[in-house]
């Protein structure tokens, strides 16, 4: 078969099922399996397809009717301009926490000593290392095999990072950072089953954020005080409503709380600065 009928018969496949952005994760799909660029595909749509490489789309085609993120299919996802590699071990990184990076970016000065706590694949703190010049970033999750991709993105990304397995702050020894940043699980236990069915297809351990969603923000809020130099900068993702009660919990031991929305809209991200 060649490539152009069997785009067609792809993207047909997806929009029967569903599937959002049909056309471009077929060509994404092709451009994995093909190992070569949308731009290749549009100037040889005649070109015959081997029997191996139809049957390796055909199956990731069907994984995107089950609903498996594109991204578990090709491996990758790009951040910040940057590629990382990311599986169901890890969330895949979201557009929205650009925004956590860029504003604590514009805050951060050179050879600033960073913590990111909840790290996954490592693509706040790999972003932060590879645009703040000098930067020291330690990156920390309970996962050993979720860090195991941490450390290949920092290997590909070119960047050196300090990795450590902790649960929250429990091996932390470091203190006197400038900077905390997170972008912990927040949603509510309950609210898991209703998220989109490729949302739920990510690991559980990366979006449950306890019964009101607010745990992990509650241990940073009683710990990272302690941690951070006075003055330094705590950052940190939250969901859409929850901007006041992450507010209402660190507003003891922080000052000069800020609240900046997502390009929809909503509230994004909490910066604020240790007492």
């Amino acid at each position: 078969m060649n490539i152009k009928k069997l785009l067609q018969e792809s993207i047909t496949k997806l929009n029967d099922s569903k599937i959002d952005e049909a056309s471009l994760k077929t060509k994404l799909i092709f451009c994995h399996v093909l190992e070569t660029s949308k731009e290749y595909l549009l100037l040889h749509q005649e070109d015959e397809i081997s029997i191996d490489n139809e049957k390796k789309i055909l199956e990731s085609i069907d994984k995107l009717c089950n609903n498996v993120p594109i991204e578990h299919i090709t491996n990758t996802r790009e951040f910040m301009k940057l590629n990382f590699y990311v599986n169901e071990n890890v969330l895949i990184p979201r557009q929205d926490t650009e925004i956590l990076v860029e504003e604590t970016i514009k805050r951060c000065k050179e050879g600033s000593k960073i913590l990111d706590l909840c790290t996954g694949s490592g693509a706040i703190a790999i972003s932060l290392a590879k645009y703040i010049q000098g930067s020291i970033v330690y990156a920390s999750d309970i996962s050993n095999d979720t860090l195991n991709i941490t450390r290949k993105n920092a290997k590909d990304n070119n960047v050196n990072i300090i990795v450590i397995e902790s649960n929250m702050f429990e091996n932390i020894h470091e203190k006197n950072f400038d900077v905390i940043v997170s972008n912990p699980p927040y949603i509510e236990t309950d609210v898991i089953e209703n998220l989109n069915e490729d949302v739920k297809k990510e690991p559980r351990i990366a979006l449950d954020g306890g019964i009101d969603g607010l745990e992990f923000y509650k241990a940073i809020a009683n710990n990272a005080k302690e941690y951070l130099k006075q003055d330094g900068l705590l950052a940190l993702e939250i969901g859409y409503n929850q901007a006041e009660a992450v507010t209402n919990l660190l507003k003891n031991n922080f000052k000069n709380i800020e609240i900046i929305k997502d390009l929809s809209g909503n509230d994004r991200v909490v910066i604020a600065q240790a007492n």
